[in-house]
């Protein structure tokens, strides 16, 4: 397989060319070079958002099996860059996101859910969600819904995560001492490690699929309890982890999932939305999903040889808990 990469330095695209590398599919990373895409591609440099910034992808011929594309910003760059490639690329995978839907989706909800209004492919930078929905809507229009491949990614965890979910926990719970721990411990949690949905988006393309699909573990695949649990094992922690009732964290004004990454209260449209989804259309396709502990280990393993410091996207806010806040909430308790 010959595979076009878009992006291809970072977190997803970094995977996915990792992936494909390692089945010794033949791999062409398209990039701005502000970081060094994995040995073994070859590289082609441009700024989708820059007056010809596609110059380089227009002067190879290719011919590509697939593109994955991880964009995330104006949809009319996902158009223009599927355009360019239509009738060079076999088929179009767009890394999407489970945001695509209306909020809040209920608990339960499939591809067929509502999704978010006013989004199109022609469209500038708006706000995440309606940028990923014309994502998705520019990868339809140029290579039709048989060959345009959507993936509804969840949450996403595991290596060189750039957004600090996991690598905020991880380094807290690493610190030791009392840990507010967001209740309760047996709340089901939805993740997709970023290996098994690099993994099920290559043998996707490979197979021929197309269309959307929620690409997320299945509802309950781990709680709040074990993923913490999961972290101080692998840090080897001497932290206590203090469990502590939703009502007491919401009325501290700690933000759910920003301030507490991952937590979403139970019972809320929150929860049901981020840890509710339908995933039996990407199980039929072949999807699996690693143990909750080797993602929490393997991560905690990279971090360290990063000396603890994870990367972060300047364009997504930093995410955790101030310690004077935690510590004030700690100390009502």
């Amino acid at each position: 397989m010959r595979l076009l990469m878009l992006g291809g330095t970072e977190f997803v695209g970094r995977v996915v060319v990792e992936a494909a590398l390692g089945r010794g599919w033949e791999v062409t990373v398209f990039h701005r070079g502000r970081h060094a895409p994995p040995a073994g591609v070859r590289s082609l440099h441009g700024d989708r958002t820059a007056p010809d910034g596609l110059a380089a992808l227009a002067a190879d011929p290719g011919p590509w099996d697939a593109v994955v594309d991880t964009w995330s910003a104006a949809p009319r760059a996902v158009r223009d860059t599927a355009r360019l490639l239509r009738g060079r690329a076999g088929r179009y995978a767009y890394v999407s996101s489970g945001s695509v839907y209306a909020w809040a989706p209920p608990a339960g909800f499939t591809e067929d859910a509502p999704v978010v209004e006013g989004a199109s492919a022609d469209a500038e930078q708006t706000d995440y969600a309606r940028d990923k929905r014309g994502g998705e809507l520019a990868a339809v229009a140029e290579f039709g819904a048989a060959d345009a491949l959507l993936v509804r990614s969840g949450l996403i965890l595991g290596p060189y995560e750039n957004i600090g979910r996991l690598p905020w926990w991880l380094n807290r719970i690493a610190a030791g001492g009392p840990v507010l721990a967001p209740g309760p411990r047996d709340l089901p949690l939805q993740f997709i490690d970023v290996r098994d949905l690099a993994g099920w988006t290559l043998d996707a393309v490979e197979r021929g699929l197309g269309g959307p699909y929620n690409l997320i573990s299945p509802p309950g695949h781990t709680t709040m309890g074990k993923l913490l649990d999961a972290c101080v094992a692998a840090t080897g922690s001497t932290a206590e982890l203090r469990w502590t009732d939703p009502e007491t964290v919401l009325a501290a004004g700690i933000e759910p999932w920003s301030q507490l990454p991952v937590w979403a209260p139970p019972g809320t449209e929150m929860h049901g939305a981020l840890h509710g989804g339908d995933v039996s259309r990407a199980l039929a396709a072949g999807l699996t999903c690693r143990p909750a502990e080797e993602t929490v280990e393997d991560t905690w393993a990279w971090l360290r040889s990063l000396g603890g410091t994870a990367p972060q996207r300047p364009d997504r806010p930093v995410v955790g808990l101030a310690p004077e806040v935690e510590a004030k909430v700690l100390g009502q308790r």
